[in-house]
């Protein structure tokens, strides 16, 4: 049976017929879903490019197809090209597909238009809010009240009328997005971390044992970090798209100037590019951070940011929205310390003494001092985040994923034994 996953990611396609992404949405991604379906097809914006740029890696290969949906950015686009993108959904499901909607997602509202006059079943799987994206401070538009109100009924429906859900939380979005009662409902993470991608020291400068510190079993103080015990600042990473300002860094920033008027030596790396850069840029300029403030732009995934986490000592992420944070939970499988907004699933990751109001850099940069002011909480806080990476390796969430496809699976082949679908 083939299945057909819709997301809100945007690709890119080169004349050769290949399919790329910068991001996390690799061909390794999709191999997840032909452990149950025999083929995805992944039902997406996609933009024509003349090649490949360093650092993409592929998303389409044996088992894995696209059918692209016409490329737009933001509403306004989206409204213009509204009529061109519902065509392109027109008629992707076939009458023996399985349907699974990753959202939020306006190309999964555009197929599920489709879903519900058939009656067919689908599955959900929620990676973000809408809710929270559409948050004053989180997005300038004249419409963002109305965005939030009606992405968040939408998302709301899709969730009530799935087969099936799933969740990248264990509570948060299950409580504004709650199934249907009696449906299949299960959590895991989208995230795909390899063994090589836990540390197997604590980090950053603090990494000092403290006999008191309870410790993973394979949580050593071994790590080339203690050798930069004798450099005297404190280097702060965050990682994520500039495209939009849902990661804060406008937030961050502010904290960080705070902290060095009040006599910290900060550093600062932020991992990602995008069209706000600039912005940020000039208001490094104004705080007078020029000297402590990296913008490295978009670095390949995998090997290459856990290089950037290894050189940092605190994590920080300061979201204006989330779902369950990628970033965070790599940073924590580094044994980094983390300090996290109290938006989406962060809270799921952090305990209460390491979170800060969402927007308030007045707490956060009153945050940071604490924690690294505290040479005993930075090595309690690394061994806690490296133990509780391990809840999300792939063996742990690989069950989860499983069953819930197989249920999709199941109720699909009900649906075309029962009403005669050929």
């Amino acid at each position: 049976m083939k299945v057909i996953v819709t997301l809100e990611q945007r690709f890119e396609a080169t004349p050769d017929g290949k399919v790329w992404t910068p991001g996390p949405f690799a061909r390794s991604f999709w191999q997840r879903y032909l452990d149950v379906f025999d083929h995805v097809q992944v039902v997406a914006r996609v933009r024509q490019v003349a090649g490949a740029a360093p650092g993409w890696v592929e998303a389409d290969g044996p088992g894995v197809s696209f059918v692209p949906v016409t490329y737009y950015l933001g509403p306004w686009q989206y409204l213009r090209r509204r009529r061109r993108v519902l065509a392109d959904v027109r008629g992707v499901v076939g009458p023996s597909d399985a349907v699974i909607l990753r959202v939020g997602s306006q190309v999964a509202i555009c197929l599920e238009l489709q879903l519900r006059r058939e009656g067919r079943p689908y599955g959900v799987e929620v990676v973000g809010d809408p809710y929270e994206v559409f948050a004053p401070g989180v997005v300038e538009h004249p419409l963002r009240p109305f965005f939030r109100w009606w992405f968040s009924r939408k998302l709301r429906r899709q969730c009530a009328g799935a087969c099936a859900a799933a969740y990248v939380t264990e509570h948060s979005l299950q409580g504004r997005y709650p199934p249907s009662g009696g449906v299949y409902s299960t959590y895991y993470s989208s995230v795909e971390l390899p063994d090589d991608a836990y540390s197997s020291s604590l980090g950053g400068v603090f990494s000092t044992y403290y006999s008191d510190v309870e410790l993973p079993e394979d949580a050593f103080v071994l790590s080339n970090r203690d050798s930069r015990m004798r450099r005297p600042s404190i280097r702060i990473i965050s990682v994520g798209s500039l495209e939009q300002l849902y990661k804060a860094p406008d937030v961050l920033l502010d904290a960080v100037g705070r902290c060095v008027r009040e006599g910290l030596d900060l550093e600062l790396v932020w991992v990602g590019g995008g069209k706000h850069q600039p912005q940020l840029e000039a208001q490094v300029r104004l705080l007078g951070l020029d000297s402590r403030v990296r913008f490295l732009g978009q670095v390949p995934a995998g090997e290459a940011v856990r290089a950037e986490l290894d050189r940092a000592d605190l994590f920080v992420l300061a979201s204006r929205t989330e779902g369950l944070p990628r970033a965070m939970i790599e940073a924590m499988a580094r044994a980094l310390p983390c300090i996290g907004s109290t938006v989406g699933g962060i809270p799921e990751l952090l305990p209460a003494e390491d979170l800060v109001p969402p927007g308030d850099s007045g707490a956060l940069a009153a945050k940071i001092r604490d924690v690294v002011g505290n040479h005993e909480r930075m090595a309690r806080t690394s061994a806690r985040n490296l133990g509780k990476a391990r809840d999300y390796r792939e063996e742990v969430l690989r069950e989860r994923r499983t069953e819930f496809y197989r249920q999709i699976k199941a109720r699909t082949q009900s649906c075309i034994d029962k009403e005669g679908i050929r």
